[in-house]
């Protein structure tokens, strides 16, 4: 039986999270430097910036403004705990560091090719369903060169949530019994997914975002909820239920 697999992008596909975590490093070791005379320390900055990229995305959704802002804000938020004096050009700083992220190379996870390739050869209808920028996330799918297994069937959204999932799946006619949602976030993959009664492959990453990060015991799906730590598995997991069915 022919089945529709929606997969994520980011971190599901390609990599996304080392290239904020690198770019997170180097924003704490400014700020460390900069607010050395009051003892400010990196994982305080690193917990600080967590909880306001958080809360922030809650609001913007994945607006690629909102990272940088993410910086600036944390900035402000010891310059004002501190009494120090905040500073344009530091603050231009940060605003251009945190953008740099965007502009990191595309690098597929192990077996992308391979994987969708053989999901596309058993004859299962491929979707790509990605939270972003549009013309960033366009770009990283271009280099990526994923437009050939995925075609027209490309969904970008600001806001990765139930009703974004169940706008797509009325507007491509999607039946539930026959949808799958592959992707490494708990929180804007999975969830969703089983809320809206499709089957839920959960990639498991070893270094997620804590944005990503939600309890998943009580899940309750309607059909197949597998966990699973490569994507060279999906065909196979795919198949396997199928066969059982």
């Amino acid at each position: 039986m022919k089945q529709n697999i929606l997969f994520d992008l980011d971190d599901t596909l390609i990599h996304c999270n080392k290239y904020f975590h690198f770019v997170q490093e180097q924003f704490a070791d400014l700020m460390t430097t900069w607010f050395a005379p009051f003892g400010l320390t990196k994982q305080a900055v690193l917990a600080k910036h967590s909880e306001i990229d958080i809360a922030g995305v809650q609001i913007v959704g994945f607006s690629s403004e909102h990272f940088p802002q993410s910086f600036v804000d944390t900035y402000r938020h010891y310059s004002a705990l501190h009494g120090r004096s905040e500073s344009a050009d530091e603050e231009a700083l940060l605003w251009k560091l945190g953008l740099s992220v965007f502009e990191q190379e595309t690098e597929p996870y192990p077996f992308m090719n391979e994987t969708l390739e053989s999901l596309a050869a058993a004859g299962h209808q491929l979707h790509l369903y990605t939270g972003g920028d549009p013309a960033i996330q366009k770009r990283k799918i271009e280099a990526a060169g994923l437009e050939r297994y995925f075609r027209d069937r490309i969904y970008i959204r600001l806001h990765k949530n139930v009703e974004a999932l169940k706008e797509i799946l009325r507007a491509g006619k999607l039946r539930i019994d026959r949808t799958w949602m592959v992707g490494n976030s708990v929180r804007t993959d999975v969830l969703p997914a089983l809320s809206c009664g499709l089957h839920a492959i959960y990639l498991k990453q070893e270094r997620e975002w804590d944005y990503n990060v939600l309890p998943i015991a009580d899940a309750k799906p309607s059909g197949a909820f597998l966990t699973l730590s490569s994507l060279r598995q999906v065909p196979s997991a795919i198949d396997a239920y199928l066969t059982q069915g």
